[in-house]
């Protein structure tokens, strides 16, 4: 149903989520296509496919799990390297390759959705902060190139989260925090527009107002969609249209890393519900599956917490 009430408050930055909210795409099937696609390529050059798959899964569950000091870059490395050897290659020199010359071939058959960059271009043409708080598991040469997909200029963002800036990720409230203390706003301040009531309304927890897209919707929750705002993109485009020019956006948006004390004062800040580590933990698990074909979304909250993987050698 389209959204016909008036915005409660007043915005300073709207926080985008990308996969299925500005980028129309299935996460499953982005995905699949993804780790077939590295694997192919790994293969191809001479690595054990069954190292490196299980190098791939212990890493995504680091980082899924990952809430600390340190990036998402290197929690996934210190936990890949457990399972591959880290001096068979240059393994960060492999994976550019990848991004470089075949990962854009993921997006050949993207149809972007014309809705999506002209609520961007509206927001930033307002004057609003834009920040992409896409999932910070992909180097960011990987989100522009998904960006580009969505027909999106990722200039029009003054952040965009990936795994080299990021120290935590969805839904860990702390990931919210660390976008907050880099724009140096208040969740009051803050609009986030995602697809996913889990890892992307968590964000109300730290005191944001949020727009939910349906297009690509996934509930693993059975989320009560009458209490957020909630549209297709279509919809959404339109009711931006509707928000008034931004009185005053941030004055400073930091596009690297944030010092994890500086997350920890912006979370204690700003946080209106307060979740145990353990709870979060299962939060982000219960998010999506990491399995053998690489990460697919949840949309039903009875699956259990997926297994930690194995390595081959190391068991």
């Amino acid at each position: 149903m389209e959204q016909q009430q008036k915005p409660q408050r007043a915005y300073k930055a709207v926080f985008f989520d990308l996969d299925g909210t500005l980028l129309p795409m299935d996460i499953d099937e982005f995905m699949g296509s993804y780790m077939a696609k590295l694997g192919g390529f790994m293969a191809a050059r001479g690595v054990d496919p069954q190292a490196f798959g299980a190098g791939m899964k212990a890493g995504i569950k680091a980082m899924a799990r990952h809430n600390g000091d340190i990036t998402n870059e290197q929690a996934f490395f210190e936990a890949f390297y457990e399972c591959v050897n880290k001096d068979e290659r240059d393994w960060m020199a492999s994976f550019t390759q990848f991004y470089e010359t075949e990962f854009d071939a993921i997006g050949a058959n993207v149809s972007p959705n014309p809705a999506a960059a002209q609520a961007v271009k509206t927001l930033a043409d307002k004057g609003y902060t834009l920040v992409l708080t896409t999932m910070p598991m992909f180097p960011q040469m990987a989100v522009r190139t998904r960006l580009a997909w969505a027909g999106i200029d990722p200039a029009l963002f003054s952040r965009i989260t990936s795994f080299e800036n990021s120290s935590s990720v969805k839904p860990h409230l702390t990931y919210y925090a660390e976008n907050l203390a880099a724009t140096g706003l208040s969740g009051k301040d803050v609009l986030m527009v995602g697809n996913n009531t889990v890892e992307d309304l968590s964000a109300l927890d730290m005191g944001t107002d949020a727009y939910l897209i349906t297009d690509f919707l996934l509930d693993p929750v059975d989320y009560d969609l009458s209490s957020v705002k909630h549209g297709s993109m279509e919809e959404f485009a339109r009711w931006v249209e509707g928000l008034p020019a931004c009185a005053g956006g941030a004055e400073f948006v930091q596009t690297g890393a944030v010092s994890w004390p500086r997350v920890e004062r912006a979370y204690g800040a700003n946080v209106v519900v307060r979740r145990s580590n353990e709870e979060l933990e299962k939060a982000a698990e219960g998010a999506y599956n990491v399995t053998e074909h690489g990460v697919t979304a949840k949309r039903r909250p009875s699956a259990p917490p997926i297994a930690k993987p194995t390595c081959p050698d190391k068991e």
